[in-house]
């Protein structure tokens, strides 16, 4: 099968059939699947769905979730079921541009690129209230992965079938996954502008604390890229410099102290200086920061994933 085309959504029914015949349309020529994620909606959109697979056959697929979990639940579950050589990724809220589907896929299959992600470069949404966090956003994505995409959330994405099945799409972690793929060992990744269209029907699912749980998702990310299998180089260098840092305040309050007291000067009891609690802050926060350390290094070390590495072939 060529695409695998995988639609997460909540509470899209009135899109869905719009959607479904604009797909059709932009992937004549290609065998492909439509893989409808339901992310556990209220609406009649699991009934649109079973109406269009009972049309189609196994040219549309369903999966309903029991309860809401997330986008990235959606995905994952999405990703596990796809069958096609690419995998596209868009949402149901017709937003995005199926008719942008066949140039993606050309980028993937001719220009070699492992993921090729779009670029929403003339939003249609409110330029308070989106467009300027997600610039925000966005620039802090690029300083943080190094990926020098102008829209790393933006959910229409062409993937080779290799990324989606060799990375875990968790939590929130569905803005990142650029990111996941270039730390699974899959670093040519492309750009195109797309178009974008303003909403038809429906409300947006996602609020202003989507902003800052991204920030702190990004910065989760990096940690555990970086040190997720080595812990003790964070909190063990960390915790030696802050211990050190104590260490040393300690003894220039003693030596300043025998000094003034041998030369017969004014001098403050050890214990009667601010500079000395700071000091022996430090110097318990340090060992903290070192036991953290140590106990993070068994963690990973017990992990069953610490030796799984990705190998792109054998010979």
């Amino acid at each position: 099968m060529d695409i695998s085309v995988v639609v997460p959504l909540y509470n899209e029914c009135e899109s869905l059939p719009e959607l479904r015949s604009r797909v059709d349309a932009a992937l004549k020529g290609f065998s492909y699947e439509i893989i409808f994620v339901d992310d556990g909606s209220t609406d009649g959109s699991w009934k649109a769905i079973r109406e269009m697979a009972d049309q189609a056959g196994n040219q549309v697929r369903g999966i309903r979730f029991r309860r809401n979990y997330g986008k990235s639940a959606a995905l994952y579950e999405g990703f596990a079921a796809a069958q096609g050589d690419i995998v596209i990724t868009m949402d149901a809220d017709l937003q995005d541009a199926p008719e942008e589907i066949p140039e993606m896929v050309r980028m993937i299959r001719e220009d070699g690129y492992d993921l090729v992600s779009g670029w929403k470069q003339h939003r249609k949404d409110n330029a308070i209230s989106k467009n300027l966090p997600s610039k925000l956003y966005n620039w802090t994505a690029r300083k943080v992965t190094g990926i020098k995409l102008h829209d790393m959330n933006c959910g229409l994405k062409a993937y080779r079938q290799d990324v989606v099945k060799n990375i875990e799409v968790y939590g929130e972690m569905h803005r990142y996954i650029p990111y996941l793929a270039k730390n699974a060992g899959f670093s040519k990744i492309g750009e195109k502008r797309v178009a974008h269209s303003k909403r038809k029907w429906g409300k947006s699912k996602f609020g202003p604390s989507r902003f800052m749980n991204g920030f702190l998702d990004l910065m989760s990310l990096w940690f555990l890229s970086r040190f997720g299998g080595k812990p003790m180089h964070f909190f063990g260098s960390s915790g030696i410099v802050v211990f050190l840092l104590g260490f040393v305040m300690t003894v220039w309050i003693i030596v300043q102290k025998l000094v003034n007291q041998a030369h017969g000067l004014k001098f403050r009891a050890v214990t009667d200086q601010p500079l000395f609690y700071l000091a022996l802050l430090c110097v318990i926060l340090g060992a903290m920061l070192f036991l953290a350390g140590f106990i993070g290094e068994m963690v990973a070390r017990s992990a069953i994933e610490r030796n799984r590495y990705q190998v792109r072939e054998r010979i």
